[in-house]
């Protein structure tokens, strides 16, 4: 069983039976810094909204930034797949790392700030995703428009939205920019919508049908 535990924007905490794995935790965005004893800490890339790497990390633990490659982690399988933080070749923003984890079973898909549409290159060096945690909101990393392309490409058996407009005050500007969840969710179909910031998922209690899970942040 692995708990997937969303601290907002783009961070994501997987609980596995021995590993604990966090996705790009954050600093200055307006909401509290993600707190976690991490045994790995992957960065999609260097901008301190995904890099914070300090709340989350216990003693001992392991930080990955903007990763390229194939390789085991504390026991656990890790691919970075080199992108682009825009769709210019990352002139404007620079590289980003999308990474693969197979945790107790289950591969998980963490997209970072990606900025583009995905080759067949990058659908191969990813492989098999279940869980895809997938950046929504446009402005600096794929929007509404691209979403479909890459879904389809990947084929995940779950879908995490992130990295849009929460719609808390107090946010920084650039999220006030971002679409907002129920933009991407109207007129899909089998969303399921968690009262809350967790869920829980076993290997085999993954859907046939791939479905939509949306989180509800809470501080």
């Amino acid at each position: 069983m692995v708990e997937i535990v969303w601290h907002g924007h783009a961070c994501f905490e997987l609980r596995g039976k021995k590993i604990a794995v966090v996705f790009d935790p954050f600093a200055g965005i307006g909401l509290p810094e993600p707190k976690a004893e991490a045994d790995i800490v992957l960065c999609s890339h260097s901008h301190g909204d995904h890099n914070n790497a300090r709340p989350v990390l216990k003693k001992g633990g392991t930080i990955l930034e903007g990763f390229v490659g194939a390789g085991e982690v504390q026991g656990v399988q890790v691919k970075g797949v080199a992108t682009f933080h825009d769709a210019t070749g990352g002139s404007q923003r620079g590289r980003n790392s999308i990474y693969n984890v197979q945790l107790d079973g289950i591969a998980f898909c963490h997209l970072g700030d990606l900025g583009h549409d995905l080759t067949k290159e990058h659908v191969l060096g990813i492989g098999e995703v279940d869980v895809l945690f997938l950046p929504i909101g446009g402005g600096p990393t794929i929007g509404l428009a691209e979403v479909p392309s890459i879904v389809d490409s990947l084929k995940p058996k779950i879908v995490v939205p992130m990295h849009y407009n929460l719609g808390i005050p107090g946010m920084a500007e650039f999220f006030t920019k971002l679409s907002r969840v129920e933009d991407y969710l109207k007129d899909r179909r089998n969303v399921e919508r968690v009262k809350g910031r967790s869920f829980t998922i076993v290997r085999d209690s993954l859907p046939k049908e791939q479905k939509i899970v949306a989180l509800t942040f809470t501080t």
